[in-house]
């Protein structure tokens, strides 16, 4: 508003200017419009410093109104907090006490899900050969004895050739020492003649056994109508989870396995426990598995193995969780975190609302009286929820603001 009203003047002022340099107009009335002109200008700025006076003076006053109130919420006097009637702080603190609770401390590790070593059986053949057939493929569920595949090798040929070659001379040995037996009875043959038949049935009976526990140990039959083909068959009930061979294939190393068969039912979920905390962990103990998997699904399972040897490097202990695997979601090799329940034990516990960061210090505010509170440095320990424990600092029965504290702080 103000100025558009200088704006007119100036506007007016220049006609008049005009019209006076042109002569259109007298020098009386020129007169006459410049004293007017002038002295509405001269009004509009009055009314513009007072307009100025007028706003220092509400901002000045509300800037002290302000500073009246803030200083007046809070009190501080050395080291404590005084909180004086009539602050809004008052009705916004609230207070409670130090508790002893019983807690647990619960121990947190990564782990892998492994295969449990005696239910996991790497099949290789025992002598090299041609696999001349596949009775189970990649996937397929076994029963104990199953048969996996077929080999075809001159090494089994030649074991049951040794085989049938002893047990011939064993029978020969024995019609041999039956003989002398009769002859020396009759006392028709010498006795040394009677020994040596004896002494070559025995030679031959143990060459006898000694083929047989030769196919015994390579799981062959005595008798089949093929000489030279080998069924290597399941030790274990499971499924056949890797194949290395194909049909047609020749197989020479008998340290490579053609085929993996695992029974993964159950599974070990294996942890890597800090040395530290081996104190914390034993058998029978609960543990609850978050595999990376499955992040929205909790596992839990019991503690079965705590590691005797401790690994130099890492310096850990290997801890082992049996957890059930019926459907086989969990596979060897996935990556998970266990948490293991801790002992119960008591221990202060506050609101976790409690706590006020001051820099790397914790700290808490204690009611030193009505509406008076002083800052206390606090350890905590673990978090427990909404609660938190507190190792030093505080003692049972202490008195603290548990909310809005933050507006206590310098």
């Amino acid at each position: 508003m103000i100025s558009l009203l200088v704006t007119g003047v100036y506007t007016e002022l220049s006609q008049v200017t005009n019209n006076a340099t042109r002569g259109t107009t007298p020098q009386v009335t020129v007169k006459k419009h410049m004293c007017k002109l002038m002295a509405v200008l001269a009004l509009i700025l009055l009314c513009i410093a007072v307009a100025g006076c007028d706003d220092k003076t509400a901002i000045s006053a509300a800037q002290a109104e302000t500073h009246k109130d803030s200083a007046a919420s809070v009190i501080r006097k050395g080291n404590v907090m005084e909180v004086p009637e009539g602050s809004p702080l008052r009705t916004r603190l609230l207070i409670g006490t130090v508790d002893v609770s019983e807690i647990e401390r619960p121990l947190t590790a990564p782990g892998v899900i492994e295969a449990v070593a005696e239910k996991l059986v790497k099949v290789a053949p025992p002598v090299p050969g041609r696999i001349i057939r596949l009775q189970r493929t990649l996937g397929d569920a076994v029963k104990a004895g199953d048969p996996l595949f077929t080999l075809d090798s001159a090494e089994i040929s030649s074991a049951r050739s040794e085989y049938t070659k002893a047990r011939n001379t064993q029978a020969q040995a024995q019609r041999d020492f039956a003989r002398q037996k009769l002859l020396f009875d009759a006392d028709i043959t010498a006795k040394k003649d009677y020994e040596a038949a004896q002494l070559s049935m025995d030679s031959a009976d143990s060459d006898a056994h000694t083929a047989a526990d030769r196919l015994a140990q390579l799981g062959v039959a005595k008798q089949s109508h093929t000489r030279s083909e080998y069924v290597l068959r399941s030790p274990i009930s499971g499924r056949v989870i890797e194949m290395a061979g194909s049909q047609g294939g020749y197989w020479n190393d008998i340290n490579a396995p053609i085929m993996t068969v695992a029974d993964l039912s159950t599974v070990w979920l294996t942890a890597n426990v800090a040395e530290r905390d081996l104190r914390q962990v034993f058998i029978g103990q609960k543990a609850h598995i978050t595999l990376n998997a499955y992040p929205d699904q909790q596992v839990e399972g019991i503690v079965r193995y705590v590691g005797e040897l401790l690994d130099p490097e890492t310096r850990s202990v290997k801890v082992r969780v049996a957890i059930a695997n019926a459907d086989g979601r969990f596979r060897p090799g996935m990556f998970a975190h266990v948490a293991f329940d801790g002992q119960k034990q008591e221990a202060l516990t506050i609101p976790l609302s409690a706590i006020q960061q001051n820099g790397l210090e914790v700290r808490v505010f204690i009611e030193q009286g009505a509406h008076h509170y002083t800052p206390r440095t606090v350890t905590v320990g673990a978090q427990l929820h909404d609660r938190v424990e507190v190792t030093s600092g505080l003692k049972a029965g202490d008195r603290i603001v548990i909310k809005d504290g933050v507006l206590l702080n310098d």
